[in-house]
């Protein structure tokens, strides 16, 4: 884990709840009226898009649709995330969405694979699926029929939109948080090396 020495800076301050701007107030009542809830803190990507409200309203939405979809199970969700989280190495993104994933029943194990990029052994068959997806859609920036089908079988033809929404809207978060440098919460380790 760096150490507080090594590690840069975000590349933005993070602003403070008393001086938010009629937007930003607008957009931080919105992330609190929203399913996130009433704890939604400035931090991570919320501290970023916070400096663009009228984008980070649109990128908020968004998230908090394909996050808290019906259409694809949560458990499922965390998953991808972890592993988008994972291939990114994205410092806040991992640290929040492991908690968020042993919550949802993702083992520590299985957790803790998949952020030191092993393969973890002992994934469900629909937890399989959502996997090797998200790993072959990254490596190869296709899916395989073979791929497609397992979690089509899982998520159907609206969850299957909406999972590659969840994809895609983990990537987008990945690459701000890395680009900003936001790191976890103070005091929380670095889940990997910078």
């Amino acid at each position: 884990m760096p150490t507080a020495k090594k590690v840069k800076p975000p590349r933005l301050p993070v602003l403070q709840e008393d001086n938010l701007n009629p937007d930003q107030r607008k957009l931080l009542d919105s992330l609190r009226e929203g399913p996130r809830g009433k704890g939604v803190e400035i931090r991570g990507p919320f501290a970023v898009i916070l400096h663009a409200p009228a984008y980070g309203q649109i990128a908020q939405e968004l998230g908090a649709h394909v996050r808290f979809s019906k259409l694809v199970p949560h458990r499922l969700t965390e998953l991808a995330i972890l592993v988008t989280a994972s291939l990114w190495r994205s410092q806040y993104e991992w640290h929040m969405h492991a908690i968020h994933a042993a919550k949802a029943g993702i083992s520590d194990k299985i957790i803790n694979d998949i952020r030191l990029g092993r393969a973890p052994k002992r994934l469900s068959k629909d937890e399989r699926a959502i996997y090797d997806f998200v790993k072959e859609l990254h490596k190869t920036k296709r899916v395989s029929d073979k791929n497609y089908a397992r979690v089509h079988k899982i998520v159907g033809d609206a969850g299957m939109v909406e999972f590659v929404g969840i994809c895609g809207y983990y990537v987008l978060v990945a690459m701000t948080l890395n680009v900003f440098r936001m790191p976890p919460p103070a005091g929380e380790p670095w889940p990997f090396k910078e």
